[in-house]
């Protein structure tokens, strides 16, 4: 899977070819996560470092602008419903 873009790592990094497939295989898995699981994911890490939720839900909606493929823009609302039900 992804044999083209484990040959151009190994060529232009020091990666191994090994190493190489985790970083793809890892990098896909990360873009892989639902938007749903973003923001959960993203809350629970904002809210360890002790950051209140006003902000949290901001930095989510600015976070979220940035994914590989973007969501389709979501209100403050819809986020606290992703995380609370």
């Amino acid at each position: 899977m992804h044999e083209e873009l484990v040959d151009h790592l190994t060529r232009s990094t020091p990666l191994s070819r090994g190493e190489a497939l985790r970083v793809v295989q890892d990098v896909l898995a990360y873009f892989d996560e639902t938007t749903q699981d973003f923001v959960r994911r993203r809350h629970r890490e904002l809210q360890a470092q002790g950051l209140a939720n006003t902000a949290i839900f901001g930095r989510i909606e600015a976070d979220l602008r940035y994914r590989a493929v973007a969501p389709p823009e979501l209100t403050l609302r819809q986020l606290r419903r992703m995380v609370y039900g």
